[in-house]
């Protein structure tokens, strides 16, 4: 079998075509690729560059160009229908960078781009800091792309994977193009590992009290649907304050020999189902 959840569209294409025996699904996995912004590296602790950054996006383009169409646009908690505490599609767009206008978006941008100094004249250059592998250097260079329209000139910059975490986690970066994959999908453990002042997978140094609050009070809340309501609130609270804007969430395959039998894959998690206990092989 394939490395589980390691298949793209074309790849998957390719393997459908020369191995037209295996057995290919494709999923969603709860790993968003997001825009992660160090917010004490100058000139971006001004939340009005950042939240510029955050209205460039086209996050449709993403997933059409890297997976052919496959792949769901959501905000910190997976999407639904498999991410139970997304936020639909109707409400995520009332969201700052959220709203399906691209033009009127980038539009906003470069208005408050100019209002900081910067415009086509005075353009602002920035390196874009991303792992070495192809699931985050192919957005990075989208994103690349994306954030010239609003007077930002980035330039590429590959870490090999084994300085990346290092890198991130000291906050030796200006801008990079993130992946967070969340090991369930389960309020408490996003908010608590990335948006929680000083958690450990909090790279860019967010920090926000009143968050801190609500990410309390919708872990002690026992009603799920009034639970949802507080996670949807912080949901909005993070978008506002642009602490790490979610571009798109990927779906990819796995594939596998008729004769690997029990295989049951996630939906929700690339690390679910990773012990395989219930898997064998009929040969």
């Amino acid at each position: 079998m394939t490395w589980p959840y390691s298949v793209r569209i074309p790849l998957l294409k390719d393997v459908r075509s020369q191995t037209p025996q295996a057995i290919c699904e494709l999923a969603p996995n709860n790993v968003s690729s997001n825009l992660i912004v160090n917010h004490d590296a100058p000139p971006f602790q001004n939340p009005g560059l950042r939240r510029a950054m955050a209205l460039s996006l086209d996050c449709r383009a993403f997933i059409d160009i890297l997976s052919d169409g496959q792949g769901d646009i959501g905000g910190v908690m997976q999407p639904p229908p498999e991410g139970v505490w997304g936020m639909p599609p109707d409400v995520l767009q009332t969201l700052p960078g959220y709203g399906p206008d691209i033009q009127k978006n980038r539009s906003e941008a470069r208005r408050i781009m100019q209002t900081l100094g910067y415009g086509p004249d005075n353009r602002l250059k920035i390196k874009v800091s991303t792992r070495n592998t192809p699931f985050y250097r192919d957005p990075a260079v989208i994103l690349i792309d994306q954030l010239k329209e609003v007077y930002i000139d980035g330039e590429l910059e590959m870490i090999d994977t084994t300085n990346w975490y290092p890198k991130v986690m000291r906050k030796d970066y200006a801008v990079g193009l993130n992946l967070t994959g969340n090991t369930l999908d389960d309020p408490d453990q996003n908010f608590y590992e990335n948006y929680a002042c000083g958690a450990v997978g909090n790279y860019n140094g967010y920090c926000n009290p009143e968050v801190d609050k609500l990410i309390d009070q919708q872990s002690a809340e026992p009603d799920q649907e009034k639970r949802k309501q507080l996670v949807w609130e912080i949901e909005r609270k993070l978008a506002e304050d642009g602490a790490r804007p979610i571009i798109f969430y990927d779906r990819r395959a796995t594939c596998w020999q008729p004769y690997v039998k029990g295989l049951t894959i996630m939906v929700n998690s690339v690390f679910s189902g990773a012990r395989m206990e219930d898997v064998w092989l009929d040969k």
